[in-house]
């Protein structure tokens, strides 16, 4: 099965690009994907600031600055992983260093 691991967070408390390399908790989490095989993509987001949310209500394009929701939590990166279940998936979610002070969420993907 494949899972999009939705990795959530306040952006006014998230790590810059070079405190997660240097963050050894970090790396060691992806290694552990590497070793298992699970990886198959990720990548992390820009702020929320550079988003832009599209809707269209009664044919009208409607496009705004930001995300759609309004929450102190974001979506700050994902990564796709292939493992054999659905627990698999919540083990890999549970290490992500993400998952103690923000939070993961796992989703099953349409194959």
């Amino acid at each position: 099965m494949k899972y999009a691991l939705l990795i959530c967070d306040d952006e006014s408390v998230s790590p810059s690009n070079e405190e997660l390399a240097a963050d050894p908790v970090h790396q060691a989490w992806v290694e552990g994907l590497e070793r298992r095989g699970a990886k198959l993509f990720g990548a992390r987001l820009r702020p929320v600031v550079d988003a832009t949310t599209v809707r269209v209500r009664d044919g009208e394009t409607l496009v705004s600055d930001g995300p759609f929701a309004e929450t102190k939590d974001v979506v700050g990166g994902f990564v796709i992983v292939e493992c054999g279940n659905l627990d698999e998936a919540i083990q890999i979610a549970a290490g992500h260093p993400y998952a103690r002070w923000g939070g993961v969420e796992v989703r099953p993907l349409w194959e």
